[in-house]
């Protein structure tokens, strides 16, 4: 599949990894079918603002199959940027002013560090209300990953994400716990990375009318959705659309911080994720790190060696659930939503 960047301005990360498939504009997708047109909302810091644009590309890539896509680049105003995020932004995004006055099949928006306790004291808060209602009225679903999952939630039904005592940090198993349209061929357990240090529960989600499909007893839940308005809401605790390497950069860059005093203790190795031989590795290093913590020992991290043994365990998981997301879009697309609804789901 050839997706279509609307606008015809790819980031250069994007082009370079994707040269082959990637097309603008919009004229050159090989196909007679209408494109699917997808919002990205791209609400990542600097350091992960284009590894994230690649990650999706490559996702809806692997999910669509043959079926056309023209993805557009937004990100909320008010995060903070560095002034190359901030070229970046201008070189290749579009306003949020400019989407709020379109309609999309599909919305996507990513989460980013949060700076306050309560989201509500975020600079950005007023933006991603407005989008989040925007979405509401014109899309058929809105994917929310992560930070924008705990912030949907929280606008729309009141619901407060809690403080666990460590990051919840790996790829873990969830067990299919609701049958749903958007969970057909997927299995009956996903695997799905996370890197949160708040979640909000079940319990407070089915009271407030969410449908829970994924869930597990070691790290709560995944995936659970709501029909707002005129969209299908999509929530992710996790990150699907991690690529190989991204939890080991993320713990490298957290023992980082820890070397340069930017957090008090050193991070927890990411579960599900590294082999036997890996994890010993690692286990040394932080033994080495901890006896003498000097950041110039980073040069020492033992980066090749394990990402030799790294698997993406989790990726045919993420392609099947999005996949059925790409469908879902098709069929509201054929049948307009006075004269088609979803399934409801059943207790499996």
């Amino acid at each position: 599949m050839s997706i279509v960047i609307d606008g015809g301005r790819v980031p250069k990360l994007l082009s370079r990894k994707n040269a082959s498939n990637v097309a603008c504009p919009a004229g050159s997708l090989e196909s007679s079918a209408e494109p699917l047109r997808i919002a990205l909302i791209n609400n990542m810091p600097d350091s992960a603002l284009e590894d994230t644009e690649v990650q999706f590309f490559e996702l809806l890539e692997s999910a669509g199959g043959e079926l056309p896509v023209s993805l557009k680049l937004y990100s909320l105003p008010e995060l903070p940027r560095s002034e190359a995020g901030e070229q970046h932004l201008r070189n290749f995004y579009h306003g949020i002013g400019e989407l709020l006055k379109s309609r999309f099949d599909g919305m996507i928006m990513t989460g980013t560090e949060p700076r306050q306790p309560d989201l509500r004291d975020e600079p950005y808060w007023p933006a991603l209300t407005e989008v989040l209602e925007w979405a509401e009225r014109n899309t058929a679903s809105t994917v929310l990953s992560c930070l924008a999952a705990h912030a949907g939630v929280l606008h729309s039904s009141g619901i407060t994400r809690h403080r666990l005592s460590d990051k919840q940090f790996g790829v873990f198993e969830y067990q299919k716990v609701r049958r749903h349209t958007l969970m057909e061929n997927a299995g009956d357990a996903v695997r799905i990375p996370h890197s949160r240090w708040n979640e909000v529960r079940a319990d407070a989600l089915t009271a407030c009318g969410y449908e829970v499909l994924t869930q597990s007893a070691e790290a709560g839940v995944d995936l659970f959705v709501k029909k707002k308005k005129d969209s299908l809401f999509v929530h992710f605790q996790g990150h699907p659309e991690y690529s190989l390497r991204t939890l080991l950069k993320e713990y490298r860059r957290d023992i980082k911080r820890f070397l340069k005093r930017e957090r008090e203790t050193y991070p927890t190795m990411p579960a599900g994720y590294f082999d036997a031989e890996a994890a010993r590795a690692l286990a040394d290093f932080r033994r080495m790190v901890e006896a003498d913590p000097r950041e110039e020992l980073l040069a020492k991290f033992p980066e090749a060696a394990v990402t030799r043994a790294l698997q993406g365990t989790w990726q045919t998981s993420a392609a099947a659930v999005y996949r059925n997301w790409l469908q879902y879009l098709v069929s509201k697309r054929a049948n307009p939503p006075a004269l088609s609804t979803m399934a409801p789901a059943v207790r499996g």
